[in-house]
């Protein structure tokens, strides 16, 4: 089999620059991808890695753009003229974008969209536009392939509008596909399926793939090589098992090295220790409309949980692992009594009163005793209360006797024990979420939580939208703080690699049940049930 450093260089980029007026973005950045080759390109957010690929299209907007781009030899990119790029943007070289939802169009079905760039690029009828949308559906794998393009994207699932976008980049037979995080949107078990795809495709087609990514573990997975980029520039690039294997710039080896490590008390319980939280036979139902006439006179019901029974002891961790659509995100509302729920259910020995979100003395006393940190930060906090006010709102509501400067005292307090100090960050309490980052804003959620001193943190894909270097920081923070305040966790998330990180148990779900809890150990080492065991495969490295 030929090397990779053997083919012909399809795309040789020397010396690239992009500045957005007086700030440098790519400083330098030199690489050359060879035909059928792929490279991943890695690096955290704000690394330039996005942009990089952007200013090979030149979509990069109100950028000035120096250097060269060297397609097959022939032709500089960045000095075409705006006509010949069309030619090339779509045609010779395609682009998968991270969130299929916002890069689809919301009014036309999918097979009208592919059928577009068949139209364009490839002047085929109507009719064989049709037919060829169809068929690059079906090579993408999406089952039903001649209905499926006559649906909208929202009617799709999110696998199914990634591949379908895939779909689209190859309607025009590209020479390169430039893949930007075309998988963080998605379950660990529908990455795997779309990084396969991608190599299937680029195996029959000869192909070149620049994949961008921060996710080390879909690089050793799929690509040749790897470059890696650090504040804009390259700082180390070479073939995947080589850089893995023995990095040579300090920032290679500290992104090698932020894969989540587990640091907490294994020592159970004593034996009889009453449970935090525990439900039995938990069954979340939810309204749907019946057709005809029927549904005039009575709904239907979605069954999101179905007979969940679990148990979450002092200061211990219990993941709740599954792809989207598990009912892990119901499961957890409903223990939040944010949901109305049959069943047995207890936080701290008490149950919610019917219905839970109503706010009586017992529900309120519920509410500080569990505490939640959502998903994404930025959307979580709100953005017109300063940070004095975000965290200190649950005092209000929860020890409302507190002077102005007893509740400031405790707020500068909990900001000191999530590693945000008024020493480090000048006016902090003053400040708003925007001027924080990703990994900061996370911190200031936990406080938000910590502030009225809970027993129980649910944690909603804490760190799924973070850069694997933050990432270990707040799981670091959580593991840390767990281990001082004796806090116990609701840990949702669908990584593998968090879960063993920091959970003392497991439960699996499917479409709403349990198929299989136990101990981590247990649960992730052996486990039972076949969607487990493919839920464990998908989230292993082949060779890692």
């Amino acid at each position: 089999m030929t090397a990779p450093a053997m083919k012909p260089a399809l795309l040789e980029v020397h010396d690239l620059h992009v500045r957005f007026g007086a700030k440098e973005v790519v400083r330098g950045v030199n690489f050359t991808l060879a035909a059928g080759e792929k490279l991943a390109l890695v690096g955290e957010s704000g690394s330039g890695k996005t942009i990089t690929a952007l200013s090979l299209l030149r979509l990069a907007g109100n950028a000035a753009i120096t250097g060269q781009a060297l397609l097959q030899g022939r032709g500089d990119l960045l000095a075409m003229t705006e006509r010949e790029m069309r030619g090339v943007r779509g045609g010779e070289i395609a682009m998968v974008f991270q969130e299929p939802m916002t890069a689809l169009n919301p009014l036309m079905t999918i097979g009208q969209q592919i059928a577009e760039i068949l139209l364009l690029k490839k002047g085929l009828t109507g009719a064989q536009c049709a037919q060829a949308a169809i068929d690059l559906l079906a090579q993408t794998g999406i089952p039903e392939p001649a209905r499926r393009a006559n649906s909208f994207p929202h009617q799709l699932s999110g696998g199914q509008r990634q591949r379908a976008m895939i779909a689209m980049a190859l309607a025009s037979s590209p020479k390169l596909l430039l893949a930007d995080e075309p998988t963080t949107a998605l379950d660990v078990t529908l990455r795997g399926q779309i990084l396969d795809l991608l190599s299937d495709l680029q195996r029959q087609t000869g192909m070149a793939v620049l994949l961008i990514t921060h996710d080390l573990n879909l690089v050793r997975r799929f690509a040749d090589r790897v470059a890696v980029m650090e504040q804009g520039v390259l700082v180390e690039q070479g073939p995947v098992a080589e850089v893995f294997g023995a990095p040579q710039h300090a920032y290679t080896r500290r992104l090698i090295a932020s894969q989540p490590r587990r640091d907490v008390i294994e020592a159970d319980p004593p034996a009889g220790t009453a449970p935090v939280v525990r439900t039995q036979d938990l069954r979340v139902v939810y309204p749907t409309p019946l057709p005809g006439i029927k549904g005039w006179f009575k709904k239907g019901e979605f069954v999101a949980v179905q007979g969940a029974t679990l148990q979450l002891l002092p200061g211990q961790t219990l993941g709740v692992v599954g792809e989207s659509g598990s009912g892990k995100s119901t499961l957890a509302q409903a223990i939040l009594g944010l949901l109305p729920s049959t069943g047995q259910l207890q936080v701290g020995g008490q149950a919610w009163q019917q219905p839970a979100m109503r706010n009586t003395p017992t529900n309120q006393q519920l509410r500080r005793r569990v505490q939640v940190v959502f998903q994404d930060p930025f959307s979580s906090l709100s953005p017109r209360l300063t940070v004095e006010e975000i965290v200190g709102e649950g005092l209000k509501v929860h020890e409302p006797s507190l002077s102005v400067a007893e509740r400031r005292a405790r707020v500068e307090a909990v900001l000191a024990e999530v590693g945000l100090a008024e020493a480090q960050y000048p006016r902090l309490l003053e400040r708003y979420p925007h001027e924080f980052s990703g990994g900061q804003r996370q911190r200031l959620a936990v406080a938000r939580a910590l502030i009225v001193q809970p027993q129980v943190l649910v944690l909603d894909e804490p760190t799924s939208a973070l850069d694997v270097t933050i990432q270990q920081q707040v799981l670091g923070l959580l593991q840390r703080l767990q281990k001082e305040k004796g806090l116990s966790y609701l840990l949702i998330t669908h990584d593998v690699d968090v879960i063993r990180a920091m959970a003392h148990d497991v439960l699996v779900m499917k479409d709403g049940a349990v198929l299989e809890s136990g101990s981590v150990t247990e649960v992730l080492d052996a486990p039972q049930h076949p969607y487990t065991q493919r839920l464990v495969a998908a989230a292993t490295v082949p060779g890692g």
